[in-house]
C-alpha cells in the first residue's frame, strides 16, 4: 500500500513538472555533468597540492636558475578567458528566449576567445628558456598549464559542437538546451581553475 502511494506520487510529480524527464524518464544529464566536474576537480586539487607541497619543501622556488614567468601575455590571456564566461553566458540566455541567432553570435565569439587563449599559450611555451626536464619548477609549470589547456581544448570542442548542432532549425530551444548549459558548464570550470593556477604559479 506505501508503494502504492509512493509510486503514484512520484508520477504525479513528474506530470506536474517538479521534476524534469527526458525521453520519458527523469533527466539526469545534469547531474552527471555535475559528478564529471567534481572528479575533474580532485585532478586538478592534487596537482595544484602537489605543487604547494614541492614549493613549501624546496630551499628556494622557482630553483635558482630558473627564467622569470613573464606576466603581460598570460596576464592579457586571463582577462581574455575569463571575460569569455560572461560571452558564453549572453548565448546561454539568448537560447532561453528561443534566440538561436544569438546562441550562435555568442558562443562564436567565445570560440574565437578560446582559440587566442590557447594561441597565447603556445606563443609563450615557444618563448620560454626552460623545457619540461629543466627542473622541478618546470615539470610542474608544464603539468599544470599543459594540462589545462587540454581542458580548455575539450571545451573549445564542445562550443563548436553546439554551433554545429544550432544550425539544424529547431535544434535548441528554451525548453531544450541541455548541450548548451553543458558546455558552458564546462566553460566556468575551465575559467575557475585557470584563476587558481594564475594565482599559485604566477603571482605566488
Amino acid at each position: 500500500m506505501q508503494t502504492t502511494a509512493l509510486s503514484s506520487d512520484l508520477n504525479s510529480a513528474y506530470t506536474s513538472g517538479e521534476a524534469h524527464t527526458h525521453h520519458g524518464h527523469p533527466d539526469l544529464r545534469m547531474f552527471g555533468m555535475v559528478l564529471f566536474l567534481v572528479a575533474e576537480s580532485a585532478i586538478f586539487l592534487g596537482l595544484f597540492t602537489a605543487y604547494l607541497i614541492y614549493r613549501s619543501v624546496m630551499p628556494a622556488w622557482p630553483p635558482e636558475g630558473t627564467p622569470e614567468l613573464e606576466l603581460l601575455l598570460p596576464g592579457v590571456n586571463s582577462i581574455i578567458l575569463i571575460s569569455s564566461s560572461f560571452v558564453m553566458h549572453k548565448g546561454q540566455a539568448a537560447i532561453r528566449n528561443n534566440d538561436n541567432a544569438g546562441l550562435q553570435k555568442w558562443f562564436g565569439l567565445t570560440a574565437i576567445m578560446g582559440i587566442i587563449f590557447l594561441a597565447g599559450q603556445m606563443y609563450e611555451y615557444f618563448h620560454l628558456e626552460m623545457g619540461l626536464t629543466t627542473n622541478l619548477f618546470a615539470s610542474c609549470f608544464y603539468v599544470l598549464t599543459g594540462f589545462h589547456g587540454l581542458h580548455v581544448t575539450f571545451g573549445l570542442l564542445l562550443i563548436l559542437s553546439v554551433l554545429w548542432r544550432s544550425r539544424q532549425s529547431g535544434h535548441y530551444s528554451s525548453k531544450s538546451h541541455f548541450g548548451v548549459e553543458a558546455a558552458e558548464l564546462y566553460w566556468h570550470f575551465v575559467d575557475v581553475v585557470w584563476i587558481v593556477l594564475f594565482i599559485l604559479v604566477y603571482l605566488l
